[in-house]
């Protein structure tokens, strides 16, 4: 949900300098089905993305890390010094149509922050 978010504000707010990466130490095997479907309903359609690996070599070239709801002390190569953040999101596998609509809704809330940030601070720009 947040790359989504992400890819689309950045479209929209002509950021094409912030170069987005996304994926999982321990991806499931598709989206599920009512994140696809709270997605839908804010006419962002995931229904075809498949969740994906991310390693520390991706990991080791961006400036800042975004995790959902895991420290990314285990996922950061030891040598990197970009900047961390975890969101300690919920994760919406399992949970209820009304959960998973304010756990979208809050990642929404932070990818806008965060972009809000990059605008304000350009040189904060790289890949994040």
């Amino acid at each position: 949900m947040a790359t989504a978010f992400a890819e689309r504000a950045r479209r929209e707010r002509g950021l094409e300098t912030v170069e987005l990466r996304s994926g999982g130490t321990d991806p499931a095997d598709e989206v599920h089905e009512v994140v696809v479907a709270v997605m839908q309903e804010v006419d962002i359609d995931l229904s075809n993305r498949e969740p994906s690996e991310i390693t520390q070599d991706e990991i080791a070239d961006c400036d800042m890390v975004v995790t959902m709801g895991c420290s990314a002390d285990g996922i950061c190569p030891a040598t990197w010094r970009g900047d961390a953040r975890d969101w300690s999101l919920e994760d919406p596998h399992g949970r209820p149509l009304e959960e998973v609509r304010e756990i979208r809704e809050e990642i929404r809330r932070r990818v806008d922050a965060l972009l809000d940030e990059l605008e304000a601070d350009p040189s904060a720009r790289g890949g994040a």
